[in-house]
């Protein structure tokens, strides 16, 4: 077998950009077909024709590879919704657009839910998986929320760790526990209640 060229990936160096995507996709599929529990390392190997130790050279667990496979490298511009300039408004129903597009995904129904199970009770997979996937989005996220204040268009108070938790969080609950079938109206919904909040002006 030739010599795998030498590449970045965000747990470490990676040799074969082709077996990182193989194992990315048997990953999803398994998940997919067999739920979360129901997928194993032998299984993704086997799925995508590599071996074990391929494998575990680029993700020291299952829940790592899981991770990769159901969730992008995040970019705190990318996730932040449309620029800076744009009203808070549109920017805020873009994250809200975003959350439930990823969390619709079928690879990521199957897989969140236990996913979270596993970084909840393993405080190292929580800083690898979350702490520092979201640090970047949450620091982009309050500066802009910051400049919406200034401009008038939202009020004093607005927390950003708290509008993550509560668009991640329903998006989450409504695909991957509710398994609603049409994003498309929880969107809207989702977004008025985030907008305007359910007291009457």
């Amino acid at each position: 077998m030739s010599k795998e060229p030498e590449a970045q990936h965000r747990l470490g160096p990676l040799r074969n950009p082709a077996i990182d995507a193989a194992v990315l996709e048997a990953t999803r599929e398994l998940l997919v077909e067999k739920g979360y529990a129901g997928t194993s390392i032998d299984g993704i190997a086997t799925r995508a024709g590599v071996g074990r130790p391929a494998i575990y050279r680029r993700w020291p667990s299952k829940a790592h590879i899981v991770n990769d496979a159901i969730y992008p490298a995040l970019d705190a511009d990318q996730t932040v919704g449309l620029g800076a300039e744009v009203a808070m408004a549109d920017q805020v129903r873009a994250l809200i657009q975003g959350a439930v597009a990823l969390f619709s995904a079928p690879a990521t129904r199957a897989a969140a839910p236990a996913l979270m199970g596993e970084v909840r009770t393993n405080e190292e997979l929580r800083e690898v998986l979350v702490v520092r996937q979201l640090a970047g989005v949450r620091t982009e996220l309050t500066r802009r929320l910051e400049a919406a204040k200034d401009r008038g268009e939202i009020r004093d108070g607005i927390d950003a760790d708290t509008l993550l938790d509560v668009m991640a969080g329903a998006a989450i609950f409504a695909m991957s526990v509710r398994d609603v079938a049409d994003p498309a109206p929880f969107v809207d919904s989702l977004s008025e209640i985030v907008l305007r909040g359910i007291l009457p002006d």
